[in-house]
This record gives structure tokens, sequence and C-alpha cells, in this order.
């Protein structure tokens, strides 16, 4: 049996599958490769058949959404290793080797995220991942080549072998026996920002997570759900609540939720500001789904939640008021 398996979650996504599946193919040798297609209505399952009968396929038996999807198609493969690769990416040669030489020689890391660049402007990082992703006090996700909406070209700036704190769930690379203990992806979550609180709770438990340069991909990105659309900010609002009351410790939790909430409220106005209505709209209807869950997400807690999951203490002041756009340590 090989030791990695490269799984890729399908919804209705066949033009995707058409075009990068031809990719992860041709150089994927090592792996043995998956399409965890989650119940698609249109014809994804008979372009696998027929375009790829090298890849196995894993049926859902209903749309369980990034999370859930991943978590009942993973029961079924025994790979040592994962990579969970989105449908829009495109994948380059040799991008598998670095990886398992890492998993081989270094027992402490749990998590790898390659290189992520723009399939649309590949001399730039991609905004889902980039050269690795951190979380700050209050737990706004940035990455280094992507802070907010400022998105850096590669120079070659980041090409260094490091420790990160979270890696883009467009495609990471986790240790089959660490996912199983953490029991996976959050269900709750549905989609967006399920791969920092995997990430976050593998922290909390003595694992690490690292980025390197020597693998590379290409991602689309909102290529599924765009940027534009209000069920993402619903999600994104909503599952960042979710995964600050799961992981923060104990001394901080309720003062930084109190934080969050007001901050989000500005968000919300910033959104009112600029027009974009239903997005205001979703942030209210992502507190009040938040409230609804937070008593079965404060059950998931975990009692060694660590104090030092930040570098930086506000993104947020560095970028809006320093306007810093740079990552820095």
């Amino acid at each position: 049996m090989k030791k990695i398996a490269v799984v890729i979650l399908n919804w209705n996504g066949a033009k995707l599958l058409e075009q990068f599946l031809p990719s992860v193919v041709a150089y994927s040798e090592e792996a043995k490769i998956y399409v965890a297609d989650n119940a698609s209505t249109d014809n994804s399952i008979e372009v696998i058949k027929t375009k790829f009968p090298q890849v196995t396929i894993l049926q859902n038996d209903g749309n369980f959404g990034f999370a859930n999807g991943y978590n009942v198609a993973l029961q079924q493969v025994e790979e040592d290793y994962y990579a969970l690769v989105n449908s829009d990416v495109e994948v380059t040669e040799n991008w598998l080797a670095p990886i398992l030489s890492i998993f081989d020689k270094e027992s402490n890391i749990g998590i790898i995220q390659p290189k992520i660049l723009d399939y649309k402007n590949k001399a730039c990082f991609e905004y889902a991942g980039a050269a690795g992703g951190f979380i700050d006090q209050f737990g706004y996700p940035y990455c280094r080549g992507r802070i907010f909406e400022t998105i850096e070209k590669d120079n070659g700036q980041y090409d260094d072998e490091t420790e990160i704190f979270w890696a883009s769930g467009a495609c990471l690379f986790i240790r089959k026996d660490i996912y199983r203990t953490l029991n996976g992806f959050d269900g709750d979550f549905f989609a967006h920002q399920e791969e920092i609180d995997l990430c976050w709770r593998a922290f909390n438990l003595g694992y690490k997570a690292k980025f390197t340069p020597k693998s590379v991909v290409y991602h689309v990105g909102g290529a599924t759900l765009n940027e534009s659309n209000p069920r993402k900010t619903f999600l994104n609002f909503r599952n960042s609540l979710l995964m600050l009351t799961k992981n923060l410790p104990e001394g901080k939790l309720f003062l930084i939720i109190f934080a969050r909430l007001c901050l989000d409220g500005l968000a919300g106005i910033q959104f009112i500001l600029k027009g974009k209505f239903s997005h205001c709209w979703a942030i209210i209807k992502a507190h009040f789904e938040f409230y609804h869950l937070i008593n079965r997400n404060l059950k998931k807690r975990n009692q060694t939640n660590s104090e030092n999951y930040y570098q930086t203490k506000s993104i947020v002041y560095k970028y809006f008021i320093k306007s810093g756009t740079v990552f820095e340590k």
C-alpha cells in the first residue's frame, strides 16, 4: 500500500475535475488518488469513470459540506498520510516528494502546507493559504504573503521551511493518525475556517504544522463559493466565533469573544457604508447561529488550550491603523 492518499472532495464539479485532475494524475505516482463525491447531481461520476479510471471514487450519500464530506470519506482511506486537495488546484511535478520527506524524517510535524500560488496570476501568492497561516489574538487569520485583501508577489521572500499555525484547506497534508485523533474536521462548520480549527486543535495537543516551499501548487480560489457571496460571509463570521469558543485559553475566552462581537459589529457597519446590505445581514445571522450553537461548542473545549497561539496581538490594528501590509514575525 502507498504511504499517501490524495483525496479531492467534489460536489457538482465535473468541469473542475476535467481541468485539474490531469495534473494530479500526472504528478502523483507516489500516491493513491481518490475523489470523494458529495452526492453530485451533475456528471462528475461519469467523468471520473470514463476519463480517470485510475482514480478511486468514494461516494457520500449526501452533500455534507467540506468538513463532514471529508470526515465521512476518510473513514475509508487507510494510507498513512492524507493530502486534502481542492478540486480547483493544479499540482506541479515533484509536489509530493518534499512532503513525504518531512513526514518520514520529522515525527513532530503533523500537518504540512505547500506554497500556494494563484492559478490566474502565477507570479503571486493565492489568498487561501499563500506561504502558511497564522491568527492574531482575536482569531483573525492572515498569511505569509497575504494579509486581508493585500496579496504579495512571490519573489522568494518566504522560501524557508518554517513552522506555521495553520495550513490552508485548499491543499493540506496531515498524518492519518492525527486526523483521527482529532475526529477530523468539526462538522458544525460545514465549510470555511474548519482547517484553522483543525490546526488549532492539533496545536493544543502539541502537534506542529510546517510550511515547505519545495512543494508548489496553483489554486483558482472561489471556484465553489466566491468572495462576493453572502453565504461565505455568514460561514466565515459564524465559524470564527465557534473556533474561538472551542480553542481560546480559559482566561481569555469571554473577553476576546466580547471584543470580537464588537469588531464584527464594526464590520457590519462597513458593509452598510459600502452598500453591501446582504453581507451585513449575513453577519447578523452568523451571530444568531453562534448563540444557538455556543453551548454545544463550549462542551468541545480541551482543558489544555495553549496561551501561545498567536504572534501578533491585532492584525486589524497593524493593517488598518499602522498600514502593515506585509507579514512580519
